[in-house]
């Protein structure tokens, strides 16, 4: 008997920020449920779909009512009776009640706690766990990518760059990664509690940046890493979530936390510097989504031995991949179903990027909660890294301990190779 939609319930929740956001359950009629959360982001490319917030006093404009409201009153009905397991049937509708990109009608929060929910009920249906439903014999864990400082928009913008991140290259497993990163995370503590004062967290649980220049936080974080005993860009290195679009207008990037404008030049030949004296592995949007030029200037100059990712750039979009990629333009591909909209879109979009024979790093947001679909996404789909911010807090952490189940009962698999495996330097 095919199973189908029988119910489509959607309720409002709350996120790390303590922001209301959607949560969706699908049932179906053979008694199987699938529920899903919609995360959101701090920055956002303009590509990519958007919330839906209801604006007006309550909540400052971000209570999202009418979100809920669509999904109870116009994607409900249009659900009910579809085959559970056709995930690219039921995205479909959803693109045909709301067809703009940034589904600006129903809202990218309702669309996609919709279709993530769909995506667990189908695989409760089958009986298997979603990354098994998605691929039944994976061969390896994506190795994590975890933020140690926070800055841009996840912490008030006391620096310009927004992630100061590390990557664990030499562990060979989850549990052994994850332990490295939390050494280097206690051993940065200590240097900031040295520093003092202790300024709390960003959005994402890193440290907030109680520095007064981004390269400060990046010699901080390579030392903090030095003093774990572990060999920066060997066993433990650096990725940078740059975020330029936050601060590049008309191709000009205006650095406030140092006072200085840079030209497009100028400001490529700081970065190179960077990726020259630190253990840099990866950029991330290290050029404006604006600033195609960029973009195909650093992967020129950088993309032999570093990540160049585009994110803002990209928003999870098949189309941008394949433009990208035709042009030189970024080597991997940053993947947020959120921003793509629908479960479906952004496999897609990760299709496209393996198919320009690009790494791909499955993601979660800044505003986050409990559920770990990212998890099981990154797995699913043979991701390379997975992001989800740091290592304390515990919208990070479920979304790591529940990489660590899936390895368990996988019975131990190695992880995903990293790209770039060593960028030692003094």
């Amino acid at each position: 008997m095919t199973d189908v939609v029988t119910a489509v319930h959607a309720r409002r929740v709350w996120d790390s920020r303590g922001r209301p956001t959607v949560e969706v359950e699908v049932s179906t009629r053979l008694g199987h449920r699938g529920r899903a959360i919609a995360p959101a982001g701090a920055s956002r490319g303009s590509g990519e779909a958007t919330d839906l917030r209801d604006g007006g006093a309550r909540l400052g404009g971000l209570d999202v009512r009418r979100a809920v409201a669509n999904v109870t009153e116009r994607i409900a009905p249009a659900l009910l009776g579809h085959p559970v397991g056709d995930q690219p049937g039921i995205d479909a509708v959803l693109d045909a009640l709301d067809p703009s990109p940034t589904r600006s009608d129903l809202g990218g929060n309702a669309t996609v706690a919709v279709s993530l929910a769909v995506l667990h009920a189908a695989a409760a249906s089958a009986g298997l766990s979603t990354w098994r439903y998605l691929n039944p014999r994976p061969t390896r864990i994506p190795r994590p990518q975890v933020q140690v400082i926070g800055g841009g928009a996840h912490a008030a913008r006391r620096v310009d760059l927004q992630d100061f991140m590390v990557v664990p290259l030499s562990a060979t497993r989850i549990d052994e990664a994850l332990e490295h990163v939390a050494e280097v995370y206690l051993s940065v503590g200590r240097i900031f509690a040295e520093r003092g004062p202790a300024l709390g967290v960003a959005d994402e649980g890193g440290f907030w940046p109680a520095v007064a220049r981004n390269e400060e936080a990046l010699a901080i974080l390579t030392d903090g890493i030095g003093r774990t005993g572990l060999v920066p860009g060997v066993d433990v290195a650096i990725s940078l979530d740059i975020a330029a679009s936050e601060f590049e207008r008309d191709g000009r990037y205006h650095l406030a936390s140092e006072d200085r404008v840079l030209d497009r030049d100028a400001w490529r030949a700081v970065v190179e510097r960077w990726l020259a004296d630190y253990p840099v592995v990866a950029v991330e949007d290290p050029a404006g989504e604006h600033d195609p030029e960029s973009m195909r200037a650093f992967t020129d100059a950088v993309g032999d031995r570093a990540l160049v990712v585009g994110d803002d750039f990209l928003v999870t979009d098949p189309a941008r991949i394949e433009a990208a990629a035709a042009t030189g333009a970024c080597n991997t591909a940053l993947i947020k179903v959120n921003q793509a909209g629908t479960v479906t879109r952004t496999a897609r979009a990760h299709q496209a990027a393996r198919a320009a024979g690009w790494s791909t790093i499955v993601s979660a947001r800044s505003g986050e909660t409990e559920d770990v679909s990212v998890a099981h996404l990154a797995v699913g789909w043979d991701a390379d890294v997975l992001k989800v911010g740091s290592i304390t807090r515990s919208e990070r952490t479920a979304k790591w301990n529940e990489l660590i189940r899936i390895d368990d009962e996988l019975g131990g698999l190695p992880l995903a190779p990293f790209p770039i495996r060593s960028v030692a330097r003094r």
